[in-house]
């Protein structure tokens, strides 16, 4: 699918993953709309590629999507999403050392924001794309979401964020089935050790801690190989309803 013309709308688009492909979509020819909660790394951002928009965005609230979805609307046809937010998560096992659950409120935050969050941005933008008149190809657009190899093979402590992520992965192909009559692909990226600003300023330190865990290349990933994943899946309409891990053959252990 050719990006120039249309519009993007990256939610995330202030943080590692996503300010990386509001780039690459910025250059490939995209109008881009960043979403986030972040003002200052999002207007920076703007700012920095100048065409595009930030429109601060709370993936809980439907009316706060919809406005992200606004904004890219009115530049042009919304043809391609990428789902990248983050949001708080509490590491700690089910149960701890004195016998106390892990609390179901807090779960079913993390969820809300990771897999609730997830499904609204796709429901809200495949709505909004389904007015798109079809490319010759016949395509409307694609919605990339964000999942995790911690979907797959969680760690200890864990539960809440791999179950959210564990359900964007079951969300993708049953997406995917239900947006095909309207031109729509679904596809989702599953990182796993990626460096990005959220774990501090000294990138030597973390790789050498987090490095030498991936078999090959031996190091994290870097924000733009998600970014340039995304821009491809944009670009290659015979992607559809899968999840591609992007992790240098890690496997997460015990």
């Amino acid at each position: 699918m050719q990006l120039e013309g249309s519009s993007a709308l990256v939610v995330g688009g202030a943080g590692g993953f996503g300010a990386a492909t509001v780039r690459r979509l910025a250059e490939a020819g995209a109008h881009v709309v960043i979403a986030d909660l972040n003002d200052e790394r999002g207007k920076a951002l703007a700012a920095e590629l100048g065409g595009a928009d930030y429109v601060r965005t709370d993936v809980t609230s439907d009316d706060s999507v919809r406005e992200a979805i606004a904004a890219a609307t009115s530049a042009a046809p919304l043809r391609t999403v990428v789902i990248v937010h983050g949001g708080p998560v509490a590491a700690r096992r089910i149960v701890n050392r004195a016998g106390e659950p892990y609390s179901a409120d807090i779960f079913a935050r993390t969820l809300d924001i990771y897999l609730t969050g997830t499904y609204r941005v796709l429901s809200l933008t495949a709505a909004a794309m389904t007015a798109n008149e079809p490319l010759d190809s016949g395509q409307r657009g694609v919605i990339i979401a964000t999942a995790s190899i911690a979907g797959f093979e969680g760690q200890v402590g864990q539960s809440d964020y791999s179950a959210a992520k564990g359900g964007v992965i079951g969300l993708t192909l049953t997406a995917a089935r239900d947006l095909a009559p309207t031109g729509i692909r679904v596809m989702t990226i599953a990182p796993g050790t990626f460096y990005t600003p959220a774990y501090g300023p000294d990138e030597a330190a973390v790789q050498a801690k987090w490095g030498p865990s991936v078999p090959n290349p031996k190091r994290m990933g870097s924000a733009d190989e998600y970014a340039r994943l995304a821009l491809h899946i944009a670009e290659n309409d015979y992607l559809n309803g899968t999840v591609i891990r992007i992790d240098g053959a890690l496997r997460f252990n015990i």
